[in-house]
């Protein structure tokens, strides 16, 4: 189900979506499609609604039983803890600001996330930072020139402590196959319900990222693919990045292997959901702080 409200939108624009939805209100549509169609709908409403004011809600997998997106308003969909919520601006950031903003359209992340690339080279990567991001991604394969994201979680740890989490799911060019599934416990049906498009999950990434480092297990894997996508996109993309399972083979010796779980388990860190990105950004925080106090301790 998806409830679509456009304001000061051309005529034309609400015609053409009466092909696909009912308009039960002046600018008001209701209906029901695919997850699919309601992209496809949403990036014709961004491209044809000019100066208007577009707001879509629709049902989804998540805590709260639904998403939504703004186009053309200076509300902004924010994550908090988990629920997505909606960013009033006062009169004092308005008039900061100077121009009204345009919510979380595509190209204002992608401008956003070019501004944070800018900060970086300022950044050092310090082993002992507190603060810092935990990337985690789960694919359809292992190779990021033919295989697809299809979720991104992040954590962010700030003086030793968790302080935002991001996560979405990704939309695909291919269907999942039942092997990943059974490995991630993701569904082609989450996929349609709540996933989002590549771009719009990367632009996201990377502003929620700025300036910090990264800290990932396997950084040659998640990095590369993120690369890979960023690229396509034409996001930029060079983070500061920390890889735990670097760091473990150096600091941990005589393992018959370095994967996370068997890391997790040799350290005694519960796993409350393996395969899944934001589980495993917990695990892999945790593994990076008693690898640190290893480290610390073997000095």
């Amino acid at each position: 189900m998806i409830v679509l409200h456009l304001t000061s939108c051309p005529i034309g624009l609400r015609g053409d979506l009466t092909k696909w939805l009912m308009e039960i209100s002046a600018g008001v549509f209701v209906g029901r499609v695919s997850a699919r169609i309601r992209e496809k709908l949403w990036e014709r409403v961004r491209l044809l609604c000019k100066n208007g004011r577009a707001i879509m809600v629709y049902s989804a997998a998540n805590e709260q039983g639904l998403n939504f997106r703004i186009h053309g308003d200076t509300w902004e969909p924010i994550d908090f803890d988990g629920l997505k919520l909606m960013l009033r601006p006062s009169a004092s950031r308005l008039k900061q600001t100077h121009t009204p903003k345009t919510g979380f359209s595509n190209a204002a992340k992608y401008r956003k996330a070019r501004q944070t690339q800018h900060q970086k080279s300022d950044v050092s990567l310090n082993r002992d930072s507190k603060s810092y991001v935990v990337l985690d991604i789960e694919t359809t394969g292992l190779n990021p020139q033919t295989d697809e994201i299809i979720e991104i979680g992040v954590i962010k740890i700030k003086d030793g402590q968790k302080v935002d989490t991001f996560n979405t799911l990704v939309f695909t060019e291919k269907s999942i196959s039942s092997k990943i599934t059974e490995i991630t416990g993701i569904t082609q049906a989450q996929i349609d319900t709540s996933g989002i498009p590549l771009s719009e999950a990367l632009a996201e990434t990377v502003v929620f990222i700025g300036s910090l480092p990264i800290v990932c297990h396997n950084a040659n894997f998640d990095n590369s693919f993120v690369k890979a996508a960023c690229q396509n996109q034409n996001i930029q993309y060079n983070p500061k990045i920390i890889d735990t399972l670097d760091l473990a083979r150096k600091i941990i010796k005589g393992l018959p292997n370095y994967k996370l779980q068997t890391l997790a388990k040799h350290l005694s860190i519960h796993q409350s959901n393996p395969h899944r990105s934001i589980s495993d950004c917990e695990t892999t925080w945790q593994l990076y702080e008693k690898l640190i106090n290893l480290q610390q301790d073997q000095k």
